[in-house]
This record gives C-alpha cells, structure tokens and sequence, in this order.
C-alpha cells in the first residue's frame, strides 16, 4: 500500500511508514490540480495546513482510506465529503500541546513587558526605557477559554507563576477544574469582568466564530489583555482594533488570523498589538511528535483497521 505526504513535515514520519513496509512518496507544495491527478494512487495521505482537502481531491482518491493530520485543525480537510467516500480522517491532539502552551505564556509576558517595542528601539539605536513601564502577571486573574489538553498546561504554567485562573468550558466538569485549581463559570458574561488576561484554547466553529466581539469586549475589565494562539476567526479582528485604539483593550497578542498570512491590516499599526506568524506548534519536539503519530495513525489504520481520533461524524 502507498501512503503520500503531501506537507513539509519531519522525517520521522517516512521512517514510521517505511519501517511498517509501506510505500512513501513525499511530494509537497502540490498545486489542487497535481493533487488531484496523483491522489488516486494512495491508501493513505499524511498533511498538515496547507493542504487542502477539497471535495475534488476526494472525489479523485478513489483508493484512499485515510488522512492524518499531523496537528489538530482540520479545517482543511472536508470531513462530510471523506465520510461519504468511506475515509477516516484522524488529527493528532496532544501533541503538540506543549508548544502552544509555552508560546501563550510567551506572548503574554511579551505583552506585558513590551518586549518587542523594547528589541525595535534598542536596535534603531533608542532608549526607551521610561516609556516601556510594564506590568507583572503575578497576583493578576487569567481567563482560559477552553481547558482542554493545551488550556490545562496554560493554567498550570500561569500558576506557577502566581496568577489565578478562571474559566469557561462547557465540555468539562466542575469537579475536574477544580482539582485543577481553576474556578469554572458556567456563563461567558460572568467570565469577562473578572479577567485581567483573557487567553483562547478554543476550536473555530460556526459557534466559535467571532466569540470575541463588540459585545464581549465592552463587558471586560477596561485594561485587559487579550492572547490567542488557537484559531484565526475567534476574534471579531475590526472589534479588536477599535477597543486598542480607544485603549478599552491594554494589549492584545495573536498567532492566529482570520485571513493568513494578513497582509496589510488594521491590527498591524496597533502599538499595543504584537503577533507571530502561526508558530504555536513551530518547535522540533513538536513536529517531531505530530509527525510521528499521524504517521503511527495511518500505519495502524492500514495494516491493522485501528483508529485513534477519528473525527468522522455518522
């Protein structure tokens, strides 16, 4: 059986697959026609982002039983569609949790501390030091939005560092977040005023999308800080630009956007704003660990009819 790996990921994976005797092909930066003109000779197909899954692409993999995203988004790949054509489609959660985690502590101190408007000046040769007074964390309230795998470690990593956490996710018990040590709302409108960081851990739906709009942001605490490192989409981007502006909003710092990469925007010219391009999971271990369990995945699903993740709907 063959197996295509249709994006730039670490080696690890060929070697799984190889190792299992599987044939790999790799072939990446594959234009939708290529795609669709090779699909049809694989069993198996390995992507991350940029690869997109289309209802075409489907439709012309006519042996293909299953896809493994090494990440969790799959909103790159048309689930209803690979249903409907009998293909499993498996993400890989957890593995890069670490990753993501550690940039949004990263971020928010960044933001906090204006670290990057501090590394500017210094290097076109100013000292800005009375200008850059910033603000300690600890003793400050964090809102997690979603305390799933990458939430949780956020809550930890923030309360090592003395902050308190609160949060919202209807999917997990009261019970758990508090052997977490999180007080767990049961309403957003409750979240909002009492968070002096807001950080999102949360998928983009339709129920998700824009959940930081006008209307969530007039009821947080004048000052806050905003972080998402989880999906572009989240966060109504026009709503954020005008409460930095008006300062209702102290800072905000994304990994993520609705359009990507963003090109020319609003946000971008925001002094209080700072952002990285989509680098949450963008470390060795990281890819290293993704790489190698959606490769596991696809191995074990061909050669054994074993399934982890499955993200099929019935």
């Amino acid at each position: 059986m063959k197996v295509l790996i249709s994006d730039v990921m670490s080696n690890v994976a060929v070697d799984v697959l190889k190792e299992a005797g599987l044939d790999v092909d790799v072939h990446t930066g594959l234009d939708p026609e290529k795609l669709r003109g090779m699909i049809g000779d694989y069993e198996g197909l390995l992507v991350r982002s940029a690869t997109k899954v289309t209802p075409e692409i489907l439709e012309a993999a006519s042996k293909l039983k299953a896809i493994a995203r090494a990440g969790t988004g799959v909103d790159n790949i048309h689930i209803p569609t690979a249903t409907e054509k009998g293909v499993i489609v498996m993400n890989t959660p957890g593995q890069n949790s670490n990753a993501v985690a550690e940039l949004t502590i990263g971020l928010m101190i960044a933001l906090s501390r204006h670290i990057p408007r501090g590394t500017e000046s210094l290097k076109a040769c100013q000292w800005e030091k009375k200008a850059l007074m910033g603000t300690e964390i600890k003793g400050k309230t964090l809102a997690l939005i979603g305390i799933g795998n990458i939430g949780s470690i956020v809550a930890r990593l923030a309360q090592a560092l003395g902050m308190s956490v609160i949060a919202y996710d209807p999917y997990i018990e009261r019970a758990v977040a508090r052997d977490m040590g999180i007080q767990l709302f049961e309403e957003l409108d409750l979240v909002w005023p009492k968070a002096d960081y807001i950080s999102l851990h949360i998928p983009k739906t339709d129920e998700t999308a824009n959940l930081i709009n006008a209307k969530a942001i007039a009821k947080m605490k004048d000052g806050a800080y905003i972080i998402c490192a989880a999906r572009g989409g989240i966060i109504d981007e026009d709503a954020l630009v005008q409460a930095l502006q008006s300062k209702k909003i102290a800072g905000a710092a994304l990994d993520v956007f609705a359009k990507e990469p963003p090109g020319s925007c609003s946000l971008l010219e925001c002094d209080n704003f700072i952002c990285t391009p989509h680098i949450g999971a963008s470390t060795k271990e990281a890819q290293v660990n993704v790489a190698r369990a959606a490769a596991e995945q696809v191995r074990d699903y061909l050669l054994k009819g074993e399934a982890r993740f499955a993200l099929n709907k019935d």
